[in-house]
């Protein structure tokens, strides 16, 4: 098959590998569309040992099984593979399990090809009619409703009384702000510093897209999630959550810096990190892409995947409006 490989730090290749072959429960599936996430830059960059070279990466997977009883089944893919007996597999934090896998990291090659393999309990059926080029993003948007989820409840309240703010216009900024409006929470905004990708939000109509320097002094939120994960977005996390509120923490930018630990400890701000999502909150958010709860879900590019190495070059140069780029084996 042909697949674009990561060779090292910059360094893509789209080049022929061996078809993946299914083990135990798995299924061979072809490939639809995989969409580029932002720990497929870190990789790319060379940030991410959990993710050494050469590997194909990609883990935004939907596609059509091939072989078996559920042949010709339109699929999207959990890429997180638990082991499903630890107490954490056991209580349904499934994402927290010790030994959990996800493809695109060794053993297990991603989805930037034309095949890949998974289990049965990790494919979710696309209903007839439903664009697999949307499906393949119910992983990113798994993530925010995941952390809409958690926050709601470490707040507890009424959903039509939070007013939140999203850092990053990204996918998983996007999605968060559509699972915030979807889980009952309509005051939302989505502060994102590129001009071309604001002027590209600006069509959405749910949300409202801001500048940092939109931000007031004195304008304090309940919620605050950071889908970003640098030093100056935890810091802008930290001045914007009110006091009592919460900040969800996303994104993995990078490891250290921002927060401002006096101001959460003296104003009692409830910091989380959260991680992907468990298996019933990615079913959750399938389900909602699916009812229309989320939205037109257009705010993607799409391009082949055999010029997958340049889509990596202009999202690093920050040229690309679109909140997630594509690609089509």
């Amino acid at each position: 098959m042909k697949a674009v490989v990561y060779k090292g730090p910059e360094w893509l290749a789209f080049q022929e590998m061996p078809d993946p072959t299914p083990i135990g429960k798995e299924k061979l599936i072809k490939i639809d569309s995989v969409g580029i996430c932002g720990s497929d830059m870190h990789a790319f960059l060379g940030h991410d040992e959990r993710r050494p070279a050469p590997l194909i990466l990609g883990h935004e997977v939907s596609g059509t099984i091939v072989e078996g009883a559920q042949q010709g089944h339109r699929v999207t893919i959990n890429p997180l593979v638990g082991c499903g007996q630890c107490p954490a597999c056991i209580s349904g934090r499934d994402n927290l399990c010790p030994d959990r896998k996800i493809i695109s990291m060794p053993p297990k090659e991603g989805g930037f090809a034309q095949y890949i393999c998974m289990r049965i309990e990790n494919l979710t059926v696309v209903p007839d009619g439903f664009s697999l080029e949307k499906a393949c993003m119910a992983e990113p948007i798994a993530c925010g409703w995941h952390a809409v989820r958690l926050a709601k409840a470490a707040l507890g309240a009424q959903s039509g009384d939070i007013r939140a703010l999203v850092i990053g216009g990204g996918a998983i900024g996007v999605g968060s702000a559509l699972s915030l409006i979807a889980q009952g929470i309509q005051d939302v905004k989505v502060m994102e510093p590129n001009e071309l990708r604001r002027d590209f939000l600006s069509a959405e109509k749910n949300f409202s897209v801001i500048t940092l320097e939109d931000l007031a002094d004195d304008d304090h939120y309940d919620l605050v999630i950071d889908g970003v994960g640098y030093a100056p977005t935890r810091a802008s996390a930290s001045k914007a959550v009110r006091p009592g509120g919460v900040i969800m923490h996303i994104g993995l930018g990078s490891a250290e810096g921002g927060l401002d630990i006096r101001r959460i400890t003296l104003q009692e701000i409830t910091f989380i990190g959260t991680y992907t999502y468990t298996a019933a909150d990615f079913r959750a958010a399938a389900a909602a892409m699916f009812d229309g709860r989320l939205g037109a879900l257009d705010w993607y590019e799409v391009r082949p995947l055999e010029v997958g190495a340049q889509a990596f070059a202009d999202i690093r140069q920050g040229q690309v409006a679109a909140p997630k780029i594509i690609l089509k084996p």
